[in-house]
Order: structure tokens, then C-alpha cells, then sequence
């Protein structure tokens, strides 16, 4: 009986012992995490944005009515798909009102300048006629100086009694004659001055009814030049909404009433994308693209940034953030222009389209994955200790603020532990990040999963598991 009891005594304390390593070996275990690492390597790196949009014409031109009134379409010259040369005649509208204006106008200049030109011979007589009149008076005036000289010899010969009192009377007589005449001549001149001057005058007031007339033509030419849609580029007929008979409206901005066409330079095409404002600091002009196309699939444009928006877009309703009336917090996107370098021939404009654009290369850098990255305060990263003897002694602001601060590092597999290391980074690939400073080529770092990397504590104890997942059928 008593080895009995000593054998089942044996057996309790073996049980025991069992239980007690057992629970001991699971409760060391249980502080153990389980982490996928990965390398820091030496590779290639480029750094994209990706902004997705529609492939547009860099140039292009809405023709619309610049009539004064609605007018019916009278005539289309082109279709749709046609290629067209600047000053070329496109479509002509009603014109019957303006047409009718322009030959009365005509008519109008036409009798203006006949009154001009009358008016023109006029001066030139009166001018002839003032010619005449200075030149009898300068006849007159030489008469009177040489009938006077006569007068003057006749009387001192006449006051020597060498001559007849008959011959003086007659000089007296032919000097006075000589002063009328001259005053004749004077009032003549006055007269054809007076004459040259109204016609003067009359010119005047006809050569500004021509101008009246000429602007008047001008006017009416300009509003016959109104109905006709002429091309403003060389380009294509993208778009010809209208048919002939149908009435467009003038003065509506944007109105389907008042297009014609639309004509778009086809020779140089763009993909005109939106890039979140997070991005557009990092895309510069000259950047080089590659653009798919999505009604162009299995291939590859390569493309130039020639156009950067400077007007931040609202997401929800694609106006600029500037003509918002309220403050808004949502997601703004910035244009960006990028200019295809070889089209191909069956491009649209409309397509819709997606740009990557490089905006930075490095050669053999330090990399690691991006999701190994993360944040932890300055504080967390302390022993346990110092934690506790901080927390029973009345903490100092400025080591609070310091103990808050946020670090960006990744945690690094060492000794069978995760430390965490500060690293500074640069460009960001698809995939990889750029390691400037903090970490070496080839050592291992913590790369998920991304609950544990957002959970994980410095210096934790961790296990290395790089397996794949098994497959769940």
C-alpha cells in the first residue's frame, strides 16, 4: 500500500514539473512577435506621378456667330473631319438685311465722293481765279506807279511852262485813272479769296462725308463679314454641331445656340491631366511622361511637361478653387499640359488618358520598402524604466514636447529584437523609398505585417517568418 502511494506521489510531482516547464516555455513564447523582414538593397530608382485626364489639341478655336441677331445657316462648306486652312470660308449665315445696308452705303460713298470731286474742281477755279486777280492787281499796280512818274514829270514841266495845260490835265487825268484801276484790282482779289475759301470750305465738309461714308461702308462691310464663319488656324473639324436651315444665337458664352464648329490644330496634341495638389510640387516643366492611352491599349506615348497650372481645381465640381464663394477643405487637383511627342494618326481629341510623369531619378541608391516605414514619439522608444521614474516625478514641459516628438524610422532585426532606427529618406518609387541616412546595404529590416509594424514596441523580441501565405481554397 505504501509504494502504491509512492508511485501515484511520483507520478503528481512529474505532472507538476511538466505543467510548470510547459507553462513557462508558452509564457516566453508569448512575447515573442512574428515579423516578415526584408533586405536594404542598392538599386535604381524612379520616382512618378500618375494623374489621369483626356488628350486635347493644344490649340483650338469654338466658332460661333458674331451677328447682331440670330441668324438662320445658309450654307455649310465642310463636314466633320475635314481639314481646314486659315482664312477659309466655313459657313455663311443670312446676310439678306446686311447686304441690302452695304449697297446703300456704297451708293452713299459713291455720291460723296462726287460731291467731293465737285467740290475739288470748284477750289481749283477759285484758286485759278484768285491767280488771275493777283495778277491784274500786280498789272494795276505798275500802271499807277508809271502813270504817276508821268503826272510828276508833266507838272514841274508844266510849272516851267514847257508844256500845254491840255498834255498836264491829260497825265493828271491818266494817274488818277491808275489808282481805280488798282483799287478795282484790290476789290477783285478780296472777292476771289472770298470765293477760294468758300470752296475751300465746301471741300472740307465733303471730304468728311466721304470719311462718314467710308466708316458707314466699313460698318455695313464688317456686319456682311459677321454672317460668314471663317477659319481662323489651319486645323480639323472636330466638331459640327449645326445643320443648315437651323438658327444660331449670338452673345451666349458657352451656348450650344451660338457654336458653329470647333476647329483644333491637330499638330500638336497634349494630354491635359489632373495632378493631386500632394504631387504637383515635384512636377517641373521639360519633365519627361509616358501616356496611355485607354482607346489605344498595349501601347506607350512618350510626352514633355510644357504647362503647369497655377489655379488650384476643385475635385467635386471642376472649377477653380478661387471662384468658390465658400472656404472648402476637399481634394483640389492642379492642370498639368503634356505634349506628346509621336500621335498616332487614329488619336481624337476626348480620349481619356493617363500620364505618368518622372519627376526624379537617382543611380544606385539605397532603398527599402515603403510599407517598412513608420512613426513612433520620441518618448515610446525609452526604456520601461525611465518611463516610471518620469511618470512619479512631475514632468517638465519641455521634455514632454521633446518626449512627443515624431520620428520616422523603420525597425531594424537585431540580436533577435526590433530596434528601431531614425532614417532619413528621399525620393519615393512605386514600391521602394529612398534611404539617405540611418541605415547600411544589406541589413535586415521589419517590413510587415503592417498591424505589427504599427504595434510593434523598440526592442521587442521578434521571430522571423518569411513564408508565403498559405492559399485558402
Amino acid at each position: 500500500m505504501k509504494r502504491k502511494w509512492k508511485i501515484w506521489l511520483a507520478l503528481g510531482v512529474v505532472l507538476i514539473i511538466g505543467v510548470s516547464v510547459y507553462v513557462g516555455i508558452r509564457k516566453s513564447r508569448a512575447d515573442i512577435v512574428t515579423v516578415q523582414t526584408s533586405r536594404v538593397v542598392r538599386q535604381d530608382l524612379v520616382a512618378q506621378v500618375t494623374a489621369s485626364g483626356e488628350i486635347k489639341p493644344r490649340n483650338y478655336i469654338n466658332i460661333g456667330t458674331n451677328a447682331m441677331s440670330p441668324a438662320r445657316i445658309v450654307e455649310l462648306l465642310v463636314r466633320e473631319g475635314d481639314h481646314v486652312r486659315k482664312g477659309q470660308l466655313l459657313a455663311r449665315l443670312e446676310s439678306v438685311q446686311p447686304e441690302a445696308e452695304l449697297a446703300a452705303q456704297k451708293a452713299a460713298l459713291s455720291s460723296a465722293e462726287a460731291d467731293s470731286a465737285s467740290s475739288e474742281a470748284a477750289l481749283r477755279s477759285a484758286e485759278e481765279n484768285l491767280r488771275t486777280a493777283e495778277a491784274a492787281l500786280d498789272r494795276a499796280k505798275a500802271d499807277r506807279e508809271r502813270t504817276r512818274l508821268n503826272f510828276e514829270r508833266a507838272q514841274k514841266l508844266f510849272e516851267e511852262k514847257l508844256i500845254s495845260r491840255q498834255e498836264f490835265d491829260q497825265r493828271k487825268a491818266e494817274s488818277e485813272a491808275a489808282e481805280a484801276a488798282v483799287r478795282e484790282a484790290e476789290a477783285r482779289v478780296a472777292q476771289a479769296r472770298a470765293l477760294r475759301a468758300q470752296a475751300a470750305s465746301q471741300l472740307a465738309s465733303a471730304q468728311k462725308r466721304v470719311a462718314l461714308a467710308q466708316a458707314n461702308l466699313r460698318r455695313a462691310a464688317d456686319l456682311v463679314q459677321r454672317t460668314m464663319a471663317i477659319a481662323p488656324i489651319d486645323g480639323m473639324v472636330t466638331n459640327l454641331p449645326v445643320r443648315v436651315g437651323e438658327t444660331v444665337v449670338p452673345g451666349i458664352q458657352n451656348s450650344p445656340a451660338s457654336l458653329i464648329m470647333t476647329i483644333a490644330d491637330m499638330s500638336l496634341i497634349t494630354a491635359e491631366v489632373k495632378v493631386d495638389e500632394t504631387d504637383i510640387v515635384a512636377v517641373k516643366l521639360d519633365q519627361t511622361a509616358d501616356i496611355t492611352i485607354d482607346a489605344i491599349p498595349n501601347k506607350t506615348f512618350k510626352g514633355r511637361v510644357i504647362e503647369i497650372g497655377n489655379t488650384a481645381i476643385l475635385r467635386s465640381t471642376g472649377l477653380a478653387a478661387s471662384q468658390s464663394a465658400v472656404s472648402s477643405q476637399e481634394a483640389k487637383d492642379f492642370k498639368v499640359v503634356i505634349a506628346l511627342d509621336n500621335p498616332p494618326a487614329e488619336i481624337r481629341p476626348g480620349l481619356s488618358c493617363t500620364a505618368k510623369i518622372t519627376t526624379a531619378t537617382r543611380s544606385s541608391v539605397l532603398t527599402i520598402p515603403i510599407q517598412a516605414l513608420t512613426i513612433r514619439q520620441r518618448g515610446d522608444l525609452e526604456p520601461a524604466g525611465r518611463k516610471g521614474v518620469q511618470a512619479a516625478t512631475k514632468p517638465d514641459p519641455a521634455q514632454e514636447k521633446a518626449r512627443k516628438e515624431e520620428l520616422q524610422g523603420v525597425f531594424v532585426v537585431s540580436e533577435g529584437k526590433a530596434v528601431f532606427r531614425k532614417v532619413e529618406t528621399g525620393i519615393t518609387g512605386a514600391t521602394d523609398i529612398e534611404v539617405l541616412s540611418g541605415l547600411k546595404e544589406g541589413e535586415e529590416i521589419i517590413t510587415g505585417s503592417y498591424k505589427v509594424i504599427r504595434t510593434l514596441r523598440n526592442e521587442a523580441r521578434v521571430k522571423v517568418d518569411n513564408r508565403a501565405p498559405a492559399r485558402t481554397e
